[in-house]
């Protein structure tokens, strides 16, 4: 990811997205719920869909809600609705669709940030002997919520990008959040099991299809990862906080790499502003590369390319510096 590939590096200004319609699918937290706060801020109304919504959790067990999410995006200026929705289950997607429709006619940006896998992975152990059931659930999370979301979603995203709405030309903007770039997925991700690395690797192909089923009626569909993400979990994980994140420098010196979710966020509302977005149709993108494109920075002013890092230093081997990646 060199940026001599995008040498119409553009700058950093505000995004403007008034009048557009947004939705994130499971943005309760992490890097869905901060890309909700940035489109909001510039300007979309974003529906904020997930399972776990005030007094009841998902099967992931942790305390952030929908209405949480969508009180950050009025926070930040922008207006937003709050739906509890199971992804994998077809008839609330179906309703979730007309509801959309009913209130805004129409979509101009889906995110579809569902997951909620990784309390199903038991690390290392192969296919045989990890829990059948938490497998199979893995993938129909990684799969087959995002087959479902785009069946019936997609219809209303078809007449933002029509070439006859001259109005809206080729604006539909489609993004898969995902883990990991297609050249890190493109191999078995050691440590994890068989149905983690299918979950998460089907991004990419998911992203090809997609944009080649989509491109006809002008709205661009693309992959796209973030970093090493400062996440709720992964602070929980090190046991610190927003505040305190390099004293886990001590346990894992390569997570002075790490992004905040407002970075990925950043680059999403970019992209969504940028009428010229269809050049990353089929792709997987990241944060990284985006920020580049987009002149964004993180909100401590630096500038992290989390898997340029990971492919040059993590796994090559070498001591901890980011000195060139940030």
């Amino acid at each position: 990811m060199d940026t001599d590939q995008h040498p119409d590096q553009r700058s950093s200004a505000a995004p403007d997205l008034s009048g557009r319609v947004a939705l994130v699918a499971g943005g309760t937290r992490g890097a869905s719920r901060a890309v909700a706060v940035e489109l909001g801020r510039a300007g979309a109304h974003v529906v904020v869909t997930g399972r776990s919504s005030a007094g009841r959790r998902s099967e992931v067990g942790r305390p952030e809600t929908i209405e949480e999410t969508a009180d950050l995006v009025r926070a930040a200026g922008g207006t937003a609705t709050a739906l509890r929705v199971d992804h994998l289950d077809p008839g609330q997607v179906a309703a979730l669709a007309a509801r959309v429709e009913d209130e805004h006619g129409r979509l101009d940006v889906l995110v579809d940030g569902v997951w909620g896998g990784d309390g199903h992975l038991d690390w290392g152990k192969p296919v045989w002997e990890h829990d059948l059931a938490a497998s199979l659930r893995m993938v129909r999370l990684g799969v087959d919520s995002h087959v479902v979301t785009a069946h019936h979603l997609l219809p209303l995203l078809l007449r933002t990008g029509r070439p006859d709405r001259l109005d809206r030309p080729g604006r539909g903007l489609v993004v898969l959040l995902t883990d990991g770039t297609a050249e890190h997925n493109s191999r078995y991700r050691e440590g994890t099991t068989l149905a983690f690395h299918v979950a998460k690797a089907a991004a990419h192909p998911l992203a090809t299809a997609l944009a080649a089923e989509l491109a006809p009626h002008g709205v661009t569909a693309l992959a796209l990862t973030p970093g090493w993400l400062r996440s709720e979990a992964m602070l929980d994980t090190f046991g610190v906080t927003e505040e305190t994140w390099r004293d886990a420098l001590a346990q894992e010196p390569h997570f002075a790499i790490s992004e905040t979710p407002t970075f990925v966020g950043r680059t999403v509302a970019a992209l969504a502003a940028d009428p010229a977005h269809a050049r990353f149709a089929g792709r997987t993108t990241s944060s990284g590369e985006l920020a580049r494109v987009y002149g964004v920075d993180d909100v401590d002013g630096s500038r992290p390319d989390g898997w340029r890092y990971v492919a040059e230093v993590v796994d090559t081997g070498r001591p901890a510096d980011t000195t060139g990646y940030r």
